[in-house]
């Protein structure tokens, strides 16, 4: 336990270049000890931890304290999916609202997309579409431009490739329907990417809470024990010039919800989850949360009908029969439940009479 916890200290030193409150007082009123001077002391006076521990805690925090800037590419969780589709699932709400959810931003993602959104037939008529990007990963930027160029009618830049403009192509059959894409603490990469130039270019607005803020070009270095180091080398820069931030993506409508309600949620639109505090209260009153997913109409009664049922007791009426159907599953998902109010909103103003 005591070298776990020496380690664990030891992994602070990383922290120093945070500027964040390290293990040593700082006797420098110009900054941070030195990292070079502090790690020598520990290494010549630390009892019960070897050079290649020390070595280890250092580096781990060191590249825990950069965050997102720099990473060990075996530490990155193995993609265990099995299938190279970058889409993992697509529905219909409200039975013209089209859902995407998009696993991964990787190469063949607007084939995907242009395949559920244009079909041959030209049948699909949708009012609005969903794109899930929560939990989506992906470093594949040039991806994530030909997916936004789907929504794009008119040339123009998207984002910026090292020096080189990437820019959308003039086109008659872009998807001109509202969009609303829905991101969360995991969307990270070129999700984000997607994201930011959905918004830049007016094709979608972005729901749920700030992205991880990985939208980094990087560049990867050999290691000499096998190992990657990941550095972010520049940010990404959007087609108007600005950067998309390693803060994270900030979104247009901010819905908060715990991780782990956001997880059940994101497994089961639908499910109702026990508690108080899960943001259903941000719903509009069309998806406010009930004790179960299928809601049942209750009959009424006038005075005159209470008064003969307790003579003669209960009777069935046909026309009754009508109000004991059951509704519709309401989405407790609420971030989903406010993409689907927003988009049905868009689409009646967009058929309203001038």
């Amino acid at each position: 336990m005591i070298r776990r916890g020496l380690i664990a200290g030891i992994a602070g030193l990383g922290m120093l270049f945070g500027g964040v409150e390290s293990l040593i007082a700082d006797t420098n009123s110009n900054g941070s000890p030195d990292f070079k001077e502090v790690y020598e002391l520990i290494r010549q006076h630390v009892a019960g931890v070897s050079e290649a521990e020390l070595n280890r805690a250092a580096v781990q925090g060191l590249v825990n304290a950069l965050g997102t800037k720099v990473m060990l590419v075996t530490n990155e969780p193995a993609d265990s999916s099995g299938s190279e589709s970058t889409m993992v699932r697509s529905n219909l709400f409200e039975g013209d609202i089209a859902y995407l959810r998009i696993a991964k931003v990787a190469s063949g993602l607007d084939k995907e997309i242009r395949d559920v959104c244009q079909p041959a037939n030209g049948t699909n008529k949708f009012k609005g579409l969903v794109l899930d990007l929560r939990y989506s990963s992906g470093d594949d930027y040039l991806a994530a431009a030909s997916a936004a160029d789907l929504f794009v009618k008119k040339e123009q830049t998207l984002l910026f490739w090292g020096t080189k403009p990437v820019q959308s192509k003039e086109k008659k059959d872009a998807i001109m329907i509202p969009v609303a894409i829905l991101v969360n603490k995991q969307t990270a990469g070129a999700p984000e990417a997607f994201a930011a130039i959905m918004r830049q270019t007016g094709a979608g607005l972005i729901l749920g809470s700030v992205t991880a803020g990985r939208a980094m070009v990087a560049q990867e270095f050999p290691l000499k024990d096998g190992e990657k180091l990941r550095i972010a080398t520049s940010p990404i820069v959007m087609g108007d010039g600005s950067s998309v931030s390693s803060l994270g993506l900030k979104p247009d409508i901010a819905v908060d919800v715990n991780s782990a309600d956001e997880r059940q949620y994101y497994a089961d639109a639908f499910k109702v989850i026990a508690k108080t505090n899960t943001g259903q209260s941000s719903l509009s009153g069309t998806n406010l949360a009930g004790t179960t997913n299928r809601n049942v109409r209750r009959p009424r009664f006038n005075e005159a009908e209470l008064v003969r049922e307790r003579r003669e007791g209960p009777s069935v009426d046909l026309d009754d029969e009508k109000d004991l159907e059951p509704e519709k599953p309401v989405v407790h998902d609420p971030v989903l439940a406010r993409a689907l109010d927003l988009l049905k909103g868009l689409a009646v103003v967009r058929h309203a009479p001038s």
